[in-house]
């Protein structure tokens, strides 16, 4: 396995399994598993996610159900999920006011997508989606307005950003390049006079900014950076972390780019050995101190010794008397 699939992929999976296994009682395991294209033991995974899955209440009568019987599987109550949503008034309202403010939210993509689905629902709310509300964009959507303006007013920006990596908060002189949305953040993409390179900032991460009397002028060498996979790109000279962690804590997997995932020994049930690229030690150390028990850290050896450090440091504040 070299690497896990997206919770989306997984909640579009479970949304087409059941009706999936409602039209094959007593289907093969591995039968399903092919027709689906992921393993058994994928599939026996999201068999035991579905198997809590259900109605709010979720007593006996509103949880899906099923039946297995040696490798195969019959899906014996749905849960209702056979049956096409109907909307109650205030979720129809609910809906409507998140996807007008998703519309008029500064470089949200698939905006027609957007907009068929608002009128659909809107259709579908009749008077009630006509009801005045006031819709007010998040607090950095009004700051990404006003750097955008700022590159394309064409001068320089003094900006003071936070840098989460390093936890520090820096004063640099930019010279803006553009600003894009990439999954979901705005980015200013400038070339940064302090470390003499092209950077990515997140909009949100810039405290505050003025536009300097001199225009933008990046050096020739300041090229747009590739973001069609994500703003991190990791590089083979990068620090390579490896952690082992349990079924709680895969989210880790999608949210940071990932190198290789594959399943823990035979000691370990349900855990997986990821292994991921880094830029700072520190800034891998700040997040797993933050972690619980369900992920081990194995190496590098550095980021152990800087681990036990921290941890030694805290448990001698506890033995220490008061003062």
């Amino acid at each position: 396995m070299t690497g896990p699939r997206t919770s989306v992929d997984r909640l579009g999976r479970l949304l087409n399994l059941v009706p999936y296994l409602l039209a094959r009682p007593g289907i093969l395991i591995s039968e399903a598993a092919a027709d689906l294209d992921v393993s058994e033991r994928q599939l026996r995974e999201d068999l035991e996610l579905l198997w809590v899955c259900g109605l709010p209440g979720y007593g006996p009568g509103d949880l899906i159900d099923m039946a297995l019987d040696g490798d195969r599987v019959t899906i014996s109550h749905d849960a209702g999920i056979d049956r096409p949503l109907r909307l109650t008034q205030d979720e129809a309202l609910a809906l409507v006011v998140a996807l007008r403010m998703l519309a008029e939210t500064p470089g949200t993509g698939s905006r027609d997508v957007i907009e068929r689905a608002l009128a659909k629902i809107e259709n579908a709310a009749g008077d009630l989606a006509d009801a005045p509300v006031a819709v007010k964009l998040p607090a950095n959507a009004e700051k990404l307005d006003k750097i955008r303006a700022a590159v394309e007013g064409g001068n320089a920006l003094r900006m003071t950003y936070y840098t989460a990596a390093r936890d520090e908060t820096t004063e640099r002189v930019v010279d803006p390049m553009r600003v894009l949305m990439v999954a979901g953040r705005a980015y200013l993409e400038a070339w940064c006079r302090r470390a003499e390179a092209t950077r990515m900032f997140r909009v949100d991460r810039i405290d505050a900014f003025t536009e300097l009397d001199e225009p933008s002028a990046p050096p020739p060498e300041a090229a747009p950076q590739d973001v069609s996979e994500g703003v991190f790109r990791p590089t083979a000279d990068l620090p390579l972390m490896t952690l082992r962690i349990g079924r709680h804590s895969r989210w880790i997997t999608e949210y940071y780019p990932v190198e290789e995932v594959r399943p823990s020994s035979s000691g370990f049930p349900g855990a997986w050995i990821v292994t991921m690229r880094i830029t700072d030690l520190g800034w891998a150390q700040r997040l797993l101190m933050g972690l619980g028990p369900d992920v081990t850290v194995i190496g590098p050896p550095e980021l152990l010794e800087r681990l036990r450090e921290q941890a030694t440091a805290a448990l001698d504040q506890y033995s220490s008397p008061a003062r």
